[in-house]
């Protein structure tokens, strides 16, 4: 049986999209299907994806766990997974969770997360740090903002011209790679608290891995599927 999947977010849906689009090419061999997605704003453009794809969706107005939990009761749900959600999960929630709500953070963690720190306010942090490498985290979500296990990480390049949009693109990139693919592991229950471990820096011909072009991403999604051990 599928895992019945949940996204929650806060912006556009462009992870949310990702997922879709890599469970829709795993076919049959895909684990969990999305049946839900659920924002704290009802203009969020991850809602108009879901509707454009029937998938139910609600809006969150009410912080407060119980409303979150009827909602995940009510739609059988086993997984969660947080595309760009900004609030943070009730604990109760999390304990219920445990093991089936994963986050992907725009950065290196433990570096540069924590409350406050998503999206612009990562990539601005990593430029003023003066930092030569940055990248993506996926990990379980805990009590605390960004602190849970890391399930895989993967490095992304900062360059002297960038600014917060330019690597904020490169490193959303890789997020729509990466993030897909463990919420695949998780669904399918081959990674978990218990058998996770950090996918690190991978090479490809004595190359970083990231310094791969954008029309390269099929060669890069081929060496995070090696890395994960998809």
């Amino acid at each position: 049986m599928k895992s019945r999947i949940a996204v929650l977010a806060s912006g556009g849906g462009s992870n949310l999209q990702a997922i879709l689009d890599h469970l829709d090419a795993l076919g049959h061999r895909r684990a969990g299907d999305v049946v839900l997605v659920a924002s704290n704003r009802q203009d969020a453009g991850a809602m108009e994806r879901a509707e454009r794809r029937t998938i139910a969706t609600a809006v969150l107005t009410d912080p407060g766990p119980s409303a979150l939990d009827e909602l995940l009761t009510s739609h059988e749900i086993d997984l969660v997974a947080l595309a760009g959600y900004i609030r943070l999960v009730p604990p109760e929630i999390v304990v219920k969770y445990d093991g089936r709500i994963v986050n992907v953070h725009p950065g290196l963690l433990p570096a540069f997360g924590g409350p406050g720190m998503y999206g612009q306010r990562v990539h601005r942090a990593v430029l003023e740090a003066g930092v030569r490498v940055t990248g993506v985290t996926v990990h379980f979500v805990n009590e605390q903002y960004d602190r849970g296990k890391i399930i895989a990480q993967w490095p992304v390049p900062v360059f002297a011209t960038d600014d917060a949009g330019t690597l904020a693109a490169r490193v959303l990139r890789v997020e729509h790679l990466v993030y897909p693919r463990v919420v695949q592991g998780v669904a399918s229950g081959r990674l978990s608290l218990q058998n996770c471990a950090t996918a690190g820096i991978e090479f490809v011909d004595s190359k970083p891995a990231f310094t791969l072009l954008p029309h390269e991403d099929s060669r890069l999604a081929e060496n995070i599927d090696l890395a994960l051990g998809c």
